[in-house]
């Protein structure tokens, strides 16, 4: 199959630092790949490079075969973008916002009322889209992506403020466009959700690979009997997963913490959280991986802000209570997880 998405000696610099460094990505038309690990600024230019809103400093970008900072209408033409916010009119009705890019797109308005069935709202069809529910909308906004059938497909987040019925519907969404011919590159802060659905998983860190590969050559991996490894001054010890309550990225090293203190290890976050994949361990945010078992409170300070309250592993407090950050979509798929 033809490689629709060609990344090669990617670089973006801002003075002296480096936000982003991608030695070689592809995707061949047909294939799904998820990217994962970017956050922040290192997130902003990687998207903004790949929808030509920057220009590289070295490197290159194509998208079906086309520079996007070099030929914007070809972009426009050629690739389908979902960003994290839907990017739709929220006064306009569900059909309304599909026809108006129908009619920039120089399509027939059918196409919108096809693309609404496709995504399940021809019953929502004259619904603003201010009161569709989160999921609904996201529905949408995923129909809009596909309405001019590109060759290229960009998602960020597909899944963000969806329930499990949204979930299901985008999943068989992204499936079926793969199947049909279409490359697919999926952006999230974690893999949760998304390794199923994937071919490829490149794993970023700080703005650079970290590592790539595809998700059946890890399951044979994760079954095998293993231990942590860290270092204590002259010696290294090997830490059971069941003895570590949470491991956080902190100053560029990655920290175990126990009940008995915390130890670095060498290896990096990512690569921690692949060794733990199958023992309990989830992604609270972007700097923590913490043991489901350890987990004794999930607190909701405003509707985006979440803390959980992790016990009987010591802390700095002295009292054995420990507060980890949430991230809003680790919170969704927490609550998903476990069911409360």
């Amino acid at each position: 199959m033809g490689r629709m998405i060609v990344i090669s000696h990617l670089q973006k610099v801002d003075g002296a630092t480096t936000l982003l460094e991608v030695e070689t990505l592809t995707v061949a038309a047909g294939e799904i790949t998820a990217v994962t690990g970017l956050t922040g600024i290192h997130k902003t230019t990687f998207l903004d490079l790949l929808t030509g809103k920057i220009q590289p400093t070295a490197g290159t970008v194509r998208l079906a075969g086309i520079d996007p900072w070099q030929d914007r209408a070809a972009f426009a033409r050629l690739v389908g973008v979902l960003t994290a916010e839907n990017g739709l009119y929220p006064r306009l009705s569900a059909r309304q916002n599909l026809t108006f890019y129908c009619d920039l797109y120089g399509l027939p308005h059918g196409r919108a009322d096809a693309m609404l069935q496709l995504v399940g709202l021809q019953d929502q069809a004259k619904v603003p889209v201010e009161k569709l529910a989160p999921g609904l909308a996201r529905r949408l906004a995923m129909g809009r992506a596909l309405l001019h059938q590109p060759q290229v497909l960009l998602l960020v987040e597909p899944f963000a403020e969806c329930d499990l019925a949204s979930t299901s519907l985008l999943e068989r969404l992204i499936r079926v466009t793969a199947a049909e011919g279409t490359a697919v590159l999926l952006i999230s802060r974690d893999l949760a959700g998304l390794r199923p659905l994937c071919q490829t998983v490149v794993e970023m860190e700080n703005g650079r690979v970290a590592q790539q590969y595809r998700p059946e050559e890890r399951e044979s991996q994760v079954n095998l009997p293993f231990k942590i490894p860290a270092r204590l001054e002259d010696k290294v010890v090997l830490v059971n997963p069941a003895d570590i309550v949470y491991v956080a990225a902190e100053e560029g090293r990655t920290v175990l913490c126990t009940p008995d203190g915390r130890v670095p290890t060498h290896l990096t976050l990512n690569e921690v959280e692949q060794r733990l994949a199958r023992s309990g361990f989830f992604r609270a945010h972007r700097s923590y991986l913490v043991n489901v078992q350890h987990i004794s409170e999930v607190i909701a300070y405003t509707r985006n802000s979440y803390t959980l309250i992790l016990h009987n592993g010591g802390g700095d407090d002295g009292r054995g209570r420990i507060e980890i950050p949430l991230s809003k979509t680790a919170a969704r798929d927490l609550r998903e997880m476990l069911g409360y």
